[in-house]
């Protein structure tokens, strides 16, 4: 495992320093999210970001089609909330999820902080932002003792979550993310494992100045999340429109949970069973 994450962080240093110098300025991705995943991006000093995301139901599959409007019928999840940038490399975030796994009513507060930024003037190749970040179920307790959600001790009700993100615009249309992390639970089950590595691919492809086509995806290092064991890969692709207000997003992705604390460990939807969802994203940044 520890060669496999060294292995693409070094590819991904020699492709950054092997290209020839641009004169990169402006975002490596248009938001500080992608779809599922977070971006390497930060807010400016003084903006305040405020965000809803909706994921529907089923689109197709056994549990999707006309019976239930092809998912929009059903609401798999729901995020509100906001971010704030302290200072143009710091970001704070709050927001709360419905949760789609087993535990749910999810506060989830994160810390962003960017230790490079690609650009000209930086003459750095690559933006490296790392990440911190935690929820906290506020779900009902159940007296109970086979289900998560007895919750013996406060702790149990928190997940945390860290990663790296490695970000490099390659041109003004094409920008790659790579983000090794890690998702800490402090409850599970006895046949499941407390922590999990992970590492998280994404991109952008810009199509004009307005519409980008994304795409992201989490590789759970695991030997329980298989599809034997009813697990699958995370993988979502979405339309980014950037009105300079506001950037909106729609997508296509098999991921129920919003938060990185919920997906990445519990993604039992198939793609090839027509278990994938639309999804929809809303963001406005205000001056604070």
């Amino acid at each position: 495992m520890r060669l496999f994450f060294t292995s693409f962080l070094i590819l991904f240093f020699v492709i950054g320093y092997s290209q020839e110098k641009t004169k990169i300025e402006y975002r490596t991705f248009k938001d500080t999210r992608v779809i599922s995943a977070q971006s390497s991006e930060t807010l400016p000093a003084g903006k305040m970001d405020f965000r809803i995301s909706h994921r529907f139901g089923d689109l197709a599959g056994s549990n999707g089609g006309w019976q239930n409007f092809y998912g929009l019928e059903d609401a798999a999840d729901v995020l509100i909330g906001i971010d704030y940038g302290a200072t143009d490399r710091l970001t704070f975030g709050l927001n709360r999820t419905k949760g789609a796994g087993p535990l749910t009513r999810l506060v989830n507060g994160i810390v962003k902080y960017k230790l490079i930024g690609q650009g000209k003037s930086a003459g750095a190749p690559i933006t490296f932002t790392v990440l911190g970040g935690a929820s906290l179920s506020t779900a009902r307790r159940i007296d109970d003792a086979e289900l998560l959600t007895n919750f013996p001790k406060t702790a149990h009700r928190l997940i945390y979550n860290f990663q790296a993100l490695l970000a490099r615009s390659f041109s003004e249309r094409f920008a790659l993310q790579i983000s090794p992390g890690y998702v800490h639970r402090n409850y599970v089950t006895l046949e499941d494992e407390n922590g999990l590595f992970n590492l998280g691919f994404a991109a952008r492809f810009q199509l004009t100045k307005v519409f980008g086509l994304i795409v992201d995806t989490t590789i759970p290092f695991s030997d329980l999340r298989t599809s034997e064991n009813g697990y699958y890969l995370p993988l979502g692709f979405g339309l980014e429109i950037d009105t300079g207000g506001h950037v909106f997003q729609v997508n296509l992705t098999n991921t129920t949970g919003l938060a990185p604390t919920d997906y990445i460990p519990n993604t039992r939807s198939n793609w090839a069973d027509g278990q994938f969802r639309l999804g929809f994203t809303i963001s406005r940044l205000f001056n604070l």
